[in-house]
């Protein structure tokens, strides 16, 4: 059986907020069969309403802003027979192959956030670091970005990274305008 998760890391959402996911990241949300959060929600009521937007159960672990979040720094979670290890920062990116395999040693996937830099890679033994970046705080990257993990019978069927749709341009007042 296939089962899909969105990944996701880095919203910054806060409660009342008018930014909220974009549209492609919500249609994924819709379908996914799983939600993986890396941390970075920001407050109770965005999360909430992530868990609003899916029927699916929605995993996250505590990143640094989460503040007024009560979850744990990092999680270890079966997914359709593959281990997958969550958590918000996995330190400089010199040494986190080492890092990742000794603080997840089963886990064959390791998510994390933190930089908003979408990383997918192969770490120590063959375990895959992954990192969505941010759908929604691009910092110094060229579009936001999130993530898709297909897991099936025991192994990583496939991992992506998609970018989010660029938003609209504002209307122009025309030529000579």
């Amino acid at each position: 059986m296939l089962l899909t998760a969105l990944v996701l890391a880095d919203t910054h959402l806060r409660d009342g907020d008018r930014k909220w996911l974009p549209p492609s990241v919500l249609e994924h949300l819709a379908a996914a069969d799983v939600v993986l959060h890396a941390g970075d929600v920001v407050e109770p009521g965005a999360l909430q309403r992530i868990r609003d937007a899916t029927p699916a159960p929605v995993h996250a672990v505590l990143g640094n802003n989460d503040t007024r979040l009560d979850l744990p720094d990092h999680l270890e979670l079966e997914l359709a027979g593959v281990a997958v290890g969550l958590i918000h920062d996995s330190g400089p990116a010199a040494g986190r192959e080492r890092r990742m395999r000794r603080r997840f040693p089963g886990c064959q996937v390791v998510v994390f956030g933190h930089s908003h830099i979408p990383i997918d890679a192969e770490g120590v033994d063959g375990q895959r670091l992954f990192n969505p970046g941010s759908p929604t705080v691009r910092r110094r990257q060229p579009v936001g970005t999130f993530g898709v993990l297909r897991l099936a019978d025991g192994r990583l069927a496939d991992h992506l990274i998609l970018p989010v749709e660029p938003p609209p341009a504002p209307a122009g007042r025309g030529v000579g305008g």
